[in-house]
């Protein structure tokens, strides 16, 4: 997320509240918890230090710790109102002597060199627009052997986005700065990773998202509504038709990003 901790905040209690009612408490970006096991399948954290960069609500940066063992994580975000409802969550689950919230505005890492064994970030990058200091800053904040593993929403191609892509960043209306996959494996080999895998999760989201889009004009309207209004809603369901467009195009590439840091 890019925007600064005294600007208005693209995550507001609304959206939150929306977001939860559509994919879970604590969660703010699609797959819930089963997800996360996929994007950290096959890497063992427990006794861990993790970062979650862009942890929102903090359901993941939770799971990570309750059900995965990391001995503590660090939830990062940016914005104000995600970090206040997942410190609540942390209480709320006695979690706060393994778990962490840290708000700052963007920049540097406000976390020394070294000082985890993974960084994990789900769905949250697409908001930073460098990607290069993006990740020379993860780099710099793993340990030597560390790993950072990811999901995150992309474009299929650099260079100019369809008029259908245009139009669904402009209903979302949050501040997307979205890259191919191979322009993040470059930033990531430029940072000094190595091992770079890319999983492409297009057919996965393509038809889960169909689900989403047809639970909020049926089953969830009228839950979600209560939460957060009409109006509301319907703006959304506008927002998901736009992006089942680009998801079927194969434009819109919801992707897992795997690197290591080495030790030597």
């Amino acid at each position: 997320m890019i925007e600064t901790a005294d600007a208005e905040p693209e995550y507001d209690d609304t959206a939150i509240r929306f977001l939860e009612a559509l994919w879970g408490e604590g969660y703010l970006s699609p797959g819930g918890p089963e997800e996360v096991d996929r994007v950290v399948e096959g890497l063992s954290l427990k006794g861990k230090t993790i970062l979650d960069i862009g942890c929102g609500a903090g359901g993941i940066t939770l799971h990570l710790v309750a059900t995965h063992g990391a001995a503590r994580a660090t939830g990062f975000d940016v914005e104000r109102p995600v970090i206040e409802k997942a410190r609540r969550g942390a209480a709320r689950q006695g979690l706060e002597d393994r778990v962490s919230f840290v708000q700052a505005p963007p920049g540097p890492l406000p976390f020394p060199d070294a000082s985890f064994d993974v960084v994990f970030s789900k769905d949250a990058l697409l908001h930073v627009p460098d990607k290069d200091a993006l990740f020379a800053e993860i780099f710099r904040v793993l340990r030597p052997g560390g790993v950072f593993a990811a999901s995150n929403w992309m474009i299929g191609h650099d260079g100019e986005p369809s008029a259908q892509m245009k139009a669904y960043v402009a209903a979302e209306g949050l501040s997307f700065a979205m890259a191919s996959p191979a322009r993040y494996a470059e930033a990531m080999r430029r940072a000094g990773f190595t091992d770079i895998t890319i999983r492409d999760r297009n057919p996965w989201y393509r038809e889960v998202a169909r689900e989403e889009l047809a639970r909020l004009r049926g089953p969830l309207y009228a839950r979600a509504a209560a939460a957060v209004g009409a109006a509301y809603v319907d703006k959304n369901i506008k927002t998901w038709e736009a992006m089942q467009k680009v998801l079927d195009s194969g434009e819109h590439r919801p992707t897992h990003l795997r690197g290591w840091k080495p030790v030597g």
